[in-house]
Order: C-alpha cells, then structure tokens, then sequence
C-alpha cells in the first residue's frame, strides 16, 4: 500500500490514456485499467509514499503555492523493470522544481518517500501497461507509438491510495 501524489490530466488527456489501455487489454497485455482495484485515473506521479501521516501530508500540501495547469508532452516509450511499459513525457523546467518542493515537504511531514521519486531519481511518465511479458513488449511499445507524439494538459491533482483507488482532491496544482 502506497499513497501517491498525482497530477491529473483533463478529460481530452483521460480518454486518450484510457484508450492506451483499453489497446493494452485488447492485446493480452494488463493494463492500469485491470490492475488492482480497477479505479485508476490516468495521471504522472509527482510522488509515491511508503508510510505517511494523511492528515500532515493533506495540510502540507495544501500549503504549497498552486500552479496554473501544464503540458506533458509524450513523444516515446519508457520501460521500466518487472515490464512496466509507460509514455515517457517532457515536463516544463518549472514542474521538476515543482516535483522536488512537493517531495521535499512530503519528508519534512516524516514521510517516508519511495527512492523513485527523490530528485535524482524521478522520471516522469504515464503508466500504461502493467507486468507486460518480454514477448509482448513489441505489441505494447508498438501499440504506444501508433498515438504519438500526443500532448496531455495537466489541470488537477490528487492524492490517492494505491491500494484501494480512494482520491482526494487537492486545491490546486502543486
């Protein structure tokens, strides 16, 4: 179980992820539509928590100087271990300092923060299949480069139970 800051794309972005996976599905592969619970949303991650105080990251967070919205621009595929195959995005400078003032202040609460996600680590990306066998890496990396490049405006965020799917609105774009 993991709590993640997400940034969530508006509805043209949701249903062109959604479509990725709906592809992913179609072709054998798991997709985030399947995976655990079922209640994804298509999003980047800015942040991903092993253990947390919800009350002080929500309060924390809250806190933090709301941004006006953005583009991620998906322009190739990232794969990474265990076969997660995902839209690599290019992110505005400005968002990667937005990224490390949310994590700073996501362990300044006494999170503890997936290593992924540190400063040096983070890679921004959309996650479109989950667990995809190495002879169908082919299918999801071709199925991916049908759609791109593709532009995805970010206009919200959220935080959300990984475990469970369960969303809470946060004010305004970290």
């Amino acid at each position: 179980m993991a709590l993640a800051v997400c940034v969530l794309f508006d509805a043209v972005g949701e249903r062109l992820v959604r479509g990725l996976w709906a592809r992913m599905e179609d072709a054998g592969i798991g997709s985030l539509a399947s995976h655990t619970h079922g209640h994804h949303l298509p999003h980047i991650s800015y942040a991903v928590l092993r253990e947390w105080d919800l009350d002080r990251v929500h309060e924390t967070l809250g806190n933090l100087p709301c941004h006006r919205t953005f583009s991620a621009n998906a322009q190739g595929t990232v794969v990474f271990p265990r076969g997660r195959v995902a839209l690599a995005v290019a992110v505005p400078a400005e968002v990667a300092i937005r990224q490390n003032l949310v994590t700073s202040a996501l362990v300044g609460t006494g999170a503890q923060l997936h290593k992924y996600y540190r400063a040096s680590s983070w890679i921004p990306h959309v996650s479109v299949a989950t667990r995809t066998p190495g002879t169908l890496l082919p299918v999801a990396v071709n199925a991916i480069s049908d759609v791109l490049p593709v532009n995805l405006t970010v206009t919200r965020a959220a935080l959300v139970d990984t475990a469970t799917g369960k969303l809470w609105p946060l004010p305004g774009v970290p």
